[in-house]
């Protein structure tokens, strides 16, 4: 079905449904028709499960159940509030989400949900269980024609194509570990040093897999000729055959010697260069090896189906020392490279051909079919981090794809019995271009086009009959082996023949970097005049590709698209990176994915956080915002990724706003020696009864959100005279000025030598609001809460001085959460609360007497029912598995009263819409400032 169709079905589904909504005896026919009508599920009765039941104290059902995608349906009546509670059978108030959620809780393991959908018809609400306690998308039944796609989640499964590919390619993968493992304890019994043949190792196991690969596809002409043609052999002369057979494979067949064995002169000539290089060492193959190759490798599996844009990234993880130690197998998704190429150009790419096949004159829809098939083989890519060739290889074989539709249409399946292959096929892998600094990962990449090439080149002989063999291949030398932060790119393309730019640089965080890197980033990060920009060391190392390509397109209309890890779009990085780049370089984000966790191993999944920037020099009339499935179209992406004009929220050191003054804790340089746990701390005041007046409650944010304490014997206000009758004081200040003496070249830690006191910073000298400097990113709210001067907070945690209810309730508000996640760093994922960053620049709400009010009663509420779990600690409260769901309710009614103060919307407004005004109100205060 066509984006057109499906627009077309939502609106007549909307037209049907208008006036209906009658929860029992409608709603399975509501949804039966939306799955058939709109999403084109046929057997729509049978894809979704009604009444399912679920055991509570007694049997109650769900009222939908969508098996395929773990979806869970609860449905209410037309004009129901999907907010309110409801009274259940058993007495309790829940809202329909809580009542479909504890439905979900209650299923058996493999049947939880992953999407709790609750309706009324009218409206629909979809929720993210990996996020359970954020705010729904909301579809509203008039706006579905629209939004019909946030609804994919009912039927976009994974693919089992792809599935069956992954699986295969890392099956794969464990294949060739073991010939690799049998091939290195070989090598290793003439040469102990592994860097000394890992280039031959690396290329043996190339070739291996390629001949397995060919006689499996066909490549080789007959079935199991590889196999064949190895198992004549003992094993101890096995490694003559294979030197035999790889000469006779790069030997074209006018050139081979004409008395040589038939068998080995019925193989191809392979060509590219893959089997050329004859100085690689073999060793001698054991008997082990034979049968792992003949068996494991051959009889065992079948090589034909692998994805070669998986199986590149799990071949080279396999063969790699680095990622070997590492554990797993490394491989980007299809999924994930398609969140790159999609919005890049494979979007606009099928849309245009799906105008064309809808052509009703066949002549004309001929004729436009060859001028789109011309266009695609004009286009050029770019990955200049190309790794494995993951996603060069991705977006081959989805133009092949293209292609295979135009020539489809274009023959409508009439026979083309003389059709030369370049009568055929116009795209090539000679259109692909990358750079690589690992040399094995070069070679991996072109084999995985090779084999792309050959899996495209059977499928569209399935289309129309080629009178060509796919053999031998075509020499393929695009992909540079260098630096390519160093590396001019205008030598692996030119930028004037250049379409796009794709790819997926070093994960590698600024304080991660080596130096050689680092030297890369101060080459390569530098303002219009030349000059590197300020702070560069505080830089991902990412950033160079950036820059290297913003100054590489300008004034052409490429188009670049790279993954990237979250954090430059975070916290003080953005103003330091983005700033020339938009400013200077004129840099414009045509799309953009907020950050989403990118799978990037098969075994031991490692969850990275990232953001996908589509970027160019030239201006879009629709910019996309991708966020949890839901896409916006927007006027402009600014670097924080958001609809919001471009801003730069860099650190300051007082607020913008006219409001209280936030602090770091208070910081010593003791050794640990004016720090007591409590069991110290009673022995000590055992020894030295008079400190007891002295000691203070110490607290980091760890032990405040878990209930935790330990003391600080605080004795800069404690006179001389008491002083020198307490000895084992005395004895703890001199090892402190010992220490310090000892250790002047820490940062900011040494006081005065005349100051024999430890503390630096705040003094609490009142009552005051602390407030974590880390919080886990899985919180919906920031645990913050009231202290005493009795109690100091350590750094780098903060503390408010003097903070109020009000203030309480607006830094605890989702408000103040959102702008957190937009605007500050962060620790691995967890977020870190800056009062330079986050505090100092948040726009506060002007407030008169009933907003404040308003606010403060919602806190009291907050901290009442923090007071009634009281054997709870923060880190329990705030836990959004077992947050208690009066004290959720209790701080949504917070929220509501501080958005309220701002003039927010709080039914309608979303995270992402509350986090533009504020840059919007940010903005505004910069101006007025």
């Amino acid at each position: 079905m066509t984006q057109f169709e499906q627009e077309k079905a939502a609106k007549k589904f909307v037209e049907l449904w208008q006036d209906k909504g009658y929860e029992k005896g409608e709603a399975q026919k509501y949804w039966i028709q939306l799955l058939r009508e709109v999403f084109d599920i046929k057997d729509s009765e049978q894809y979704i499960d009604f009444e399912l039941p679920v055991k509570l104290e007694k049997t109650s059902f769900a009222d939908g159940y969508i098996e395929a995608t773990h979806t869970l349906i609860e449905m209410k009546g037309r004009n129901v509030d999907l907010r309110k509670p409801e009274k259940q059978s058993d007495g309790t108030m829940l809202t329909p989400y809580q009542q479909a959620k504890r439905y979900s809780d209650n299923l058996g393991y493999t049947k939880r949900a992953r999407w709790i959908i609750v309706s009324n018809f009218h409206q629909i609400d979809i929720y993210d269980m990996d996020k359970p306690h954020s705010e729904p998308e909301r579809i509203e039944l008039n706006n579905l024609s629209k939004d019909y796609y946030l609804l994919n989640i009912l039927v976009d499964s994974e693919d089992e194509n792809i599935k069956h590919e992954e699986d295969l390619s890392v099956d794969a993968g464990v294949i060739v570990g073991k010939i690799y493992r049998c091939l290195a304890s070989e090598y290793l019994k003439k040469e102990p040093d592994e860097t000394k043949f890992a280039k031959s190792i690396n290329a043996l196991c190339v070739r291996l897999v390629f001949c397995l690969y060919a006689e499996d596809s066909g490549l080789f002409g007959k079935h199991m000729m590889f196999h064949d043609y190895l198992k004549k052999y003992p094993a101890s002369e096995l490694r003559t055959a294979l030197i035999k057979l790889f000469k006779i494979l790069d030997t074209p067949k006018e050139q081979r010697d004409p008395y040589e064995n038939e068998e080995l002169l019925a193989f191809p000539y392979i060509n590219g260069g893959l089997f050329a290089d004859e100085n690689i060492t073999i060793p001698q193959f054991t008997e082990e090896i034979k049968q792992t190759l003949l068996i494991d490798a051959s009889e065992q599996f079948n090589w034909s189906d692998i994805s070669p844009t998986i199986f590149g990234g799990v071949f080279e993880s396999t063969l790699n020392p680095e990622t070997r130690r590492s554990g797993g197998m490394h491989y980007t998704s299809v999924k994930n490279i398609h969140k790159v190429i999609d919005p890049l150009f494979l979007n606009e790419l099928t849309y245009e051909l799906d105008q064309i096949t809808s052509i009703s004159v066949i002549k004309d829809k001929k004729k436009a079919l060859l001028k789109y098939q011309e266009k695609l083989s004009k286009l050029k890519f770019l990955d200049p981090a190309c790794g494995s060739g993951n996603f060069l290889t991705e977006t081959y074989i989805s133009l092949r794809k293209l292609e295979n539709r135009v020539i489809e249409e274009y023959y409508q399946g009439q026979a083309q019995f003389a059709a030369e292959e370049n009568d055929i096929i116009k795209v090539s892998i000679n259109q692909f271009y990358g750079i690589e600094i690992n040399d094995f990962a070069v070679t991996v990449a072109k084999t995985a086009l090779w084999i792309a090439e050959a899996q495209m080149y059977k499928k569209t002989r399935d289309i129309v009959l080629i009178n060509s063999d796919f053999l031998p291949l075509k020499s393929y030398t695009q992909i540079i082996e260098d630096n390519s932060l160093r590396i001019d790119w205008n030598s692996v393309v030119n930028k004037l023949d250049l379409n796009y730019i794709i790819g997926n640089p070093p994960f590698i965080g600024y304080k991660e970097k080596d130096e050689s890197q680092k030297e890369d980033l101060i080459k390569e990060c530098t303002n219009l005049n030349g000059d590197t920009i300020k702070n560069v060391g505080s830089l991902d190392y990412v950033s160079g590709w950036y820059y290297k390509a913003i100054k590489y397109i300008a004034n052409t209309n490429i188009r670049v698209a790279f993954v990237s890890t979250n954090s430059i779009t975070q916290g003080e990085q953005v103003a330091l990176m983005w700033k020339p780049l938009i400013e200077e370089y004129g840099l414009k984000i045509n799309f953009a994915y907020r950050t989403f966790i990118w799978d990037s191993e098969a075994n031991s999944k490692a969850h990275v956080h990232c953001i996908i920037i589509g970027f160019s020099v030239v201006d879009v009339k629709e910019k996309m915002i991708y966020d949890n499935n839901n896409m916006k179209l927007v006027k402009n992406i600014n670097a924080y990724l958001m609809d919001a004009p471009n801003i730069w929220i860099e650190s300051r050191r007082k607020p913008l706003c006219s409001v209280k003054e936030i602090t770091l804790g208070v910081h010593i340089f003791d050794d640990h020696n004016f720090i007591f746990t409590e069991e110290e701390k009673n022995e000590f005041i055992k020894r030295e009864p008079n400190s007891e007046v002295y000691f203070k409650e110490w607290v980091s944010a760890n032990d405040f959100l878990h209930d935790k304490c330990r003391y600080y014997l605080d004795l800069q206000d404690c006179p001389p005279n008491e002083l020198r009758r307490m000895p084992l004081c005395i004895e703890r200040i001199r090892k402190v000025k010992e220490y310090r003496s000892n250790n002047k070249s820490s940062k900011g830690t040494i006081l005065e030598e005349n100051i024999f006191m430890p503390k630096q910073g705040w003094k609490a000298n009142c009552n005051y609001i602390a407030i974590p400097n880390t919080s886990s990113e899985r919180r919906k709210y920031l645990p913050i809460k009231f202290m005493t001067s009795k109690t100091i907070i350590t750094m780098p945690d903060l503390a408010l001085p003097n903070g109020d209810l009000c203030d309480f309730g607006i830094i605890s508000s989702n408000v103040h959460m959102a702008w957190i996640k937009s605007v500050c760093g962060r620790m691995k994922s967890d977020y870190r609360y800056a009062n330079g960053i986050v505090y100092n620049n948040f726009p506060f709400p002007k407030l008169d007497m009933d907003k404040r009010e308003k606010i403060e009663n919602s806190v009291k509420k907050i901290l009442e029912i923090r007071e009634k779990y009281n054997q709870s600690s923060l880190a329990d409260l705030y836990d959004p598995d077992v947050m208690p769901p009066d004290l959720f309710m209790a701080h949504k009614q917070n929220d509501i009263a501080v958005m309220q103060a701002y003039g927010f919307n709080y039914k309608k407004m979303s995270e992402a819409d509350c986090v533009a005004e504020l840059m919007k109100m940010y903005q505004g205060l910069l101006e007025n400032n």
